[in-house]
């Protein structure tokens, strides 16, 4: 478990910035101050867990604990990259810890063996963000209440062959940033055309956004009776229905 501590503002070292250099190109250097201030629970060390951990752990973020109480099988070492062949009997989150922190000395991982059932609500508030693989529905919900009135963000994801689901839930107000074309002035010429204005592809603006998440609960009880719910059926992803049966 990692201990509570202050929220402090990240600094980028040269180096730091040297490692992160196309990813701060791409999502800018405030972006990954965020990234590297940000302490991350991952839930579950199967196929899908061992790939989140390889992209939160190469992205920059401050710590990462695997959370994962299961042993090794040789299904684990046949569906995830991180588990040694050898390490049949082990615990997955332990046995995935060594080639995890290899694939970026500058992020602490950690490895924690206890049963996500069993961790108290406390545990929970110490991450920004949370990652739960292959948990049941109702641990999900549960996680997702406590975390949304903490404004802590949750991820939830499986997967069942070719087939798999992802929710998240950014909290009711999440401020973001879109970059689009930038919009060119009327010229001064004549004619219609010259009159309207037009996007310019090689220039860009980034414009402020907000959007509002529901949880994870308000998702799954939703009314198909009525007319609303109704028009939206063609629109809903049928990978919503796997997660009804989580």
């Amino acid at each position: 478990m990692i201990d509570m501590i202050e929220k402090e503002d990240p600094v980028i070292s040269e180096e730091e910035a040297a490692q992160y250099d196309r990813q701060i190109r791409l999502w800018g250097l405030d972006a990954q101050k965020r990234l590297r201030g940000s302490r991350v629970l991952l839930a579950g060390l199967g196929g899908l867990g061992a790939e989140v951990a390889k992209n939160l752990i190469l992205a920059g973020v401050k710590g990462l604990t695997l959370l994962d109480h299961e042993q090794v099988s040789e299904e684990s070492c046949r569906a995830q990259f991180l588990i040694p062949v050898t390490a049949q009997g082990q615990n997955r989150a332990q046995a995935s810890l060594e080639r995890g922190q290899n694939l970026n000395p500058m992020v602490q991982v950690h490895a924690d063996q206890d049963r996500i059932q069993d961790k108290p609500d406390d545990f929970f508030l110490q991450f920004d963000a949370v990652c739960l693989t292959g948990c049941s529905r109702d641990l999900m919900v549960r996680v997702d209440q406590l975390c949304s009135k903490h404004n802590i963000k949750v991820f939830c994801g499986d997967v069942y062959g070719y087939y798999g689901y992802m929710f998240c839930n950014l909290g009711k107000e999440h401020n973001y940033v879109e970059e689009k074309p930038k919009l060119v002035k009327p010229s001064s010429g004549n004619g219609p055309e010259a009159k309207k204005a037009k996007l310019d592809p090689n220039e860009t603006t980034m414009v402020k956004k907000t959007a509002s998440y529901c949880t994870l609960k308000e998702a799954l009880e939703v009314d198909w009776t009525t007319e609303k719910a109704k028009a939206g059926m063609k629109k809903t992803p049928v990978d919503y229905f796997l997660l009804q049966g989580a």
